[in-house]
């Protein structure tokens, strides 16, 4: 019987997410990582892509979490119940250890352990984000936890367990845990100092917390780092969600937040009533403390939102390979190619650069350069990826039509899921005035950064690292300029990464039209002598 359904797309699955990201191949063989065909890197990419897990991702968003405030006798009982797909996901990414990179990179045979993450971290973006919330705050939590010689050894060797273990159940009974963070009030906002939830102490290191949380992130987290004040200021706690004795803390969680996206992450509001909490590094020390998680998170802003605008026009170039418009397949359209083209320039450098971040943080101990452009580029990068992914994500909507705007299919999902990270862990303005900050501190790092950026651009770049000297030069001198100087850092950046990872007709292509060209605010104006098929096709191969 002849199909009455013509002229659509096949279902998009079966793409191996590893082996069918030539830049990922490429970027991998850069830093020395193994990209063998039957290797665990090309069998997880294959998983990602499998219909089979990105029907988990679809099914974890339609199924949102739901909060049980009481037990049916009237008990607190403050548990959010999740749908099984979540949890399968969930296991997915403790099996490779997304979750506890920075515990096991403290082994010094551990091997380029953040970069290797970051390639695994970016596939499963792909396949479904808001689980990777709690992953992402137990691995930001490791550096948080590091040097702290009781809680660091109670607590390090669990979050290094790759077993996901879903029970609520003290610590002490489970074979793996996840740790989330309590920092943002109603009245505080991005300024944790404002903080006003208040900590008392009872014995050595133990407190009871009192006050709330106005966004509580993954609320069934087995332990959170909280901000409270003590008479030195904002101090820093872990605080465990449920005692060793079994019962519940005293985390009463007020309401789910009702989100834009990011459906399958719980996050909450929540009210400490003596809540028990263990006291992490020095009173009035707390926003140092947190500061330790920063950068991490931040780095998986960048590489989520990366991922996001991958599997966007992945699904925007599989629907044009396939639909037929006026006699010809969308994406032998020459206006279609260019716009297709053109949002790929964007999508590999902010993956090029999103990497590039992760391998600075593999080095940034031992190595001066790359901690300088770890502390410049960390807020540069999320500044711009961020926000260019809503961009990206629309466009590639537009792409699939009408497709694209219905629940039926991942990328309404994806457009919704996009703005969050710009969000997350500082918001533009607040990534801006960190770029300006650290230059207003450290004149020699900006020089040392400007050095390492020459050096990867090469002599085509002298004219790119002059602009940027300038742009610095006036937001020193204007701070209502540190737009514009954080965004030329960070294509700036991007082309140096990408420089290394792709073709030279695609970085030639992002770099003469993003750092030599003209403004514009809409994707599709690529010249004619960019060959817009060439780059389409090599970024993303048919299946």
């Amino acid at each position: 019987m002849t199909d009455p359904v013509q002229n659509q797309s096949p279902p998009f699955a079966g793409y191996n997410l590893a082996s069918h990201d030539r830049q990922l191949c490429s970027i991998r063989a850069l830093y020395g990582l193994e990209n063998t065909p039957d290797g665990s890197f090309f069998q997880y990419g294959k998983r990602c892509g499998a219909a089979e897990s990105l029907a988990l991702g679809r099914l974890a968003n339609e199924n949102k979490p739901q909060l049980k405030t009481h037990d049916p006798y009237g008990r607190r009982l403050d548990q959010v119940e999740f749908h099984p797909s979540y949890h399968a996901l969930m296991r997915r990414s403790f099996d490779v250890g997304l979750h506890c990179a920075s515990v096991e990179a403290m082994d010094p045979a551990a091997g380029h352990v953040h970069l290797e993450r970051a390639c695994l971290f970016y596939m499963m973006t792909q396949v479904e984000a808001g689980h990777l919330c709690p992953i992402t705050m137990t691995n930001a939590a490791g550096f948080s936890l590091a040097d702290s010689e009781t809680l660091g050894a109670e607590w390090l060797p669990r979050i290094k367990s790759r077993k996901y273990d879903q029970r609520f159940l003290p610590v002490n009974a489970k074979q793996g845990v996840t740790i989330g963070m309590g920092m943002t009030e109603k009245q505080g906002g991005t300024d944790l100092r404002r903080v006003i939830t208040t900590a008392e102490i009872t014995s050595e290191d133990y407190y009871l917390l009192n006050g709330h949380k106005w966004f509580f992130s993954a609320p069934m987290c087995d332990a959170f780092l909280v901000l409270a004040r003590r008479p030195a200021g904002p101090t820093c706690f872990l605080v465990p969600r449920l005692l060793e004795t079994g019962e519940v803390n005293n985390l009463n969680l007020m309401r789910l937040k009702n989100k834009l996206g990011n459906h399958s992450n719980a996050s909450s509001e929540v009210e400490f009533v003596d809540a028990a909490g263990w006291l992490l590094g020095e009173e009035g020390k707390g926003i140092q403390r947190i500061l330790k998680m920063v950068t991490p998170t931040r780095i998986d802003c960048a590489l989520a939102s990366a991922a996001l605008m991958r599997a966007s026009l992945m699904r925007a170039v599989h629907h044009t390979r396939y639909r037929s418009v006026f006699g010809q397949h969308l994406i032998e359209q020459p206006l279609m190619q260019r716009v297709l083209a053109d949002m790929a320039l964007d999508v590999a450098a902010a993956t090029a650069l999103a990497m590039r971040l992760a391998y600075a943080l593999q080095l940034c101990n031992e190595d001066e350069s790359e901690a300088a452009f770890l502390r410049i580029m960390t807020p540069a990068a999320k500044y711009w990826i961020c926000k260019v992914a809503g961009a990206v994500t629309g466009e590639a909507m537009e792409c699939l039509g009408g497709n694209g705007y219905v629940e039926d299919f991942d990328q309404a999902r994806i457009y919704r899921e996009s703005p969050v990270n710009a969000i997350w862990e500082g918001s533009g303005n607040v990534m801006a005035l960190d770029v300006l900050r650290v230059l207003n501190k450290n004149p020699d790092v900006f020089e040392s950064f400007c050095n390492l950026l020459k050096a990867a651009l090469g002599p085509s770049g002298e004219v790119s690292i002059d602009v940027l000297k300038s742009a610095a030069e006036s937001a020193q001198q204007d701070p209502g300029n540190a737009r514009i100087l954080t965004e030329q850092l960070a294509i700036t950046g991007a082309a140096a990464a990408l420089k290394q990872s792709v073709p030279a007709e695609i970085s030639d292509a992002f770099m003469e039209t993003r750092l030599a060209g003209q403004w514009r605010s809409t994707y599709g104006m690529l010249e004619q002598r960019y060959n817009a098929k060439d780059i389409i096709d090599w970024l993303y191969p048919p299946l």
